[in-house]
């Protein structure tokens, strides 16, 4: 049996990693062009991933052997089955399912990246009507400016709708309730613990967010001059309240905005190579800038599990920018350290929440006083002045997130668990209850919908969350092996090449060599808790 073991591991390694490897490729042209044909290629060489892993003859193979010979396997090897296992098993399905699952989520991918909303009739991109957003004071242009941000809504939801029909139904197959329980299973969650992880977090942060935003509506009401009563969600700099607008005290983009895009590119270049985690690689195989047609979002990919990392991005000389570029290459340089001597399959991070959690980990460094001074520039007469306001506004954006997250997961859950009920005001009833905004009167549209995380990364918004404990929690341990006293907004990571080789050695190397239950208590030393990012919200 081990010697069984050994010939499939080593034949499954060979063909998926260039399956992968062309699908990763096919997916970051298409990103880039915006292409019809090229999002067809990504679909096809996507598709060609799944349906190797929809092979049931193997599948049953792969189960055999994993309970027979795991115990006679080197661990990695051993590991690299299991993961293998979870693999074919979320794709034990026809090919003329896993097709129109493909087909139709490249569609509604396709319709993001080349959707431009309408204003006074004229084609904004995302930038230019979030920019809208950050400094129109006219209720009524914020508005438009809000509305021409959830258009793409009407035009994918019903795509989105039927994606989701056909997701459950694959899931039923595979023997789960619906497609949310089996994605949740199948990312090695236990459903009914994350449910109570996030309850818990809701109940931590309930008050704390309460006060916070009642203090943040003064200030939005009073800079716009509307009263706290009238405020509606155009009203908040973030389409979907998902992060802070600037505050009274300071406005962070004060720091960033005589820069240029480029100027980001090298701040963030600096950092990593002081930490001695480099970037320069990453950065020459990455597209970092505006153009059209292009996907305007950001994301990291690995190509091949093998030193071709790259990220995409939209820079624009903003606080967000600086802080999507850090984290973008916290998730580059994650990729780049993983044990290349490990399989294949077992070649990514522990869970998808600690590379997360680690992107978390270093944006916030865009918005933290040591940093800014050190790294943007900032004077830092003026950050002294202006700490303990860009310390609030760290929190704000913290709690705000933590909000943010519960509406997803629950708003999705409830999505997968009956796609057919009114979606619209269901989504309203959630933004009400766990972010505190007003709905808008008589509105009935599919605002959800305008949230392209639906369809590119489904069912993975509470991984964002654990990703920020898991962030809290390496500050904590960070601190402790630097011998910080102090609230860990106070650590500074300014040329620790110490973080970077603990990072290297104990977060990054390991990969997925073990659940990431047993790997967060050997990198941490204690179980994923909660309780550093209350400690720093409350």
């Amino acid at each position: 049996m081990k010697a069984d073991a050994e010939a499939f591991l080593d034949k499954y390694l060979r063909e998926t990693s260039s399956l992968e490897i062309a699908a990763n490729l096919a997916q970051w042209k298409a990103a880039n062009t915006g292409k019809k044909e090229d999002f067809d290629e990504s679909a096809k060489t996507s598709l060609a991933l799944r349906t190797y892993h929809s092979n049931a003859e193997d599948f049953r193979r792969l189960q055999r052997l994993v309970k027979a010979a795991s115990g006679e396997l080197k661990p990695a090897d051993a590991r690299s089955l299991q993961l293998a296992e979870l693999s074919y098993r979320r794709n034990q399905l026809s090919p003329a399912m896993l097709e129109k699952m493909v087909s139709l989520s490249s569609e509604i991918e396709r319709l993001f990246s080349t959707f431009r909303g309408e204003l006074n009739g004229k084609r904004c991109s995302n930038n230019e009507l979030l920019e809208m957003l950050r400094e129109e004071k006219d209720s009524n242009r914020r508005q438009q400016a809000w509305d021409a941000l959830k258009q793409v809504g009407a035009v994918v939801a019903p795509k989105l709708i039927e994606l989701a029909r056909i997701r459950n139904e694959a899931a039923r197959t595979l023997g789960f309730k619906n497609y949310w329980e089996m994605s949740v299973c199948l990312q090695e969650h236990e459903p009914a613990q994350l449910l109570r992880t996030f309850d818990e977090l809701e109940t931590l942060t309930s008050e704390p967010f309460r006060r916070m935003k009642a203090q943040l509506d003064k200030e939005v009401a009073e800079r716009l001059g509307v009263g706290p009563d009238a405020l509606m969600p155009w009203h908040y700099d973030n389409p979907f309240f998902q992060s802070a607008p600037p505050s009274r005290a300071i406005d962070l983009d004060e720091f960033y905005s005589g820069k240029t895009a480029e100027d980001i590119v090298g701040i963030a270049k600096r950092f990593y190579a002081d930490i001695d985690l480099p970037i320069d690689e990453v950065l020459r195989r990455s597209d970092l800038f505006e153009r059209e047609g292009k996907d305007q979002h950001a994301f990291c990919t690995s190509i091949d599990r093998s030193g071709d990392v790259r990220t995409l991005c939209n820079i624009k000389p903003t606080a967000e920018w600086m802080d999507t570029m850090l984290h973008e290459q916290g998730h580059a340089v994650y990729d780049l350290y993983i044990d290349r001597g490990l399989p294949f399959n077992v070649r990514e991070p522990a869970h998808i929440f600690t590379t997360e959690a680690v992107a978390m980990l270093m944006g916030a460094l865009a918005k933290t006083p040591s940093w800014m001074t050190a790294y943007a520039g900032a004077d830092p007469s003026r950050v002294r002045q202006v700490a303990q306001a860009i310390v609030e506004q760290r929190r704000r954006e913290q709690l705000i997130f933590a909000r943010w997250t519960m509406v997803m997961l629950h708003f999705e859950k409830a999505l997968y668990e009956n796609p057919e009920q009114d979606l619209n005001t269901l989504w309203w009833d959630q933004v009400e209850r766990i972010q505190q905004l007003k709905r808008p009167p008589q509105r009935n549209l599919p605002d959800w919908a305008a949230k392209p995380h639906f369809t590119i990364a489904p069912v993975y918004y509470h991984n964002y969350m654990l990703g920020e404990l898991f962030a809290a929690q390496l500050r904590h341990t960070l601190a402790k092996m630097a011998g910080h006293q102090g609230p860990t907004h106070e650590l500074s990571f300014n040329g620790r090449r110490d973080f970077g080789d603990y990072l290297k050695k104990r977060v990054f190397a390991p990969g997925s060599a073990k659940p990431w239950p047993e790997f967060v208590r050997e990198a941490t030393g204690e179980p994923l808790t909660a309780r550093y990012f209350a400690d720093e919200v409350k």
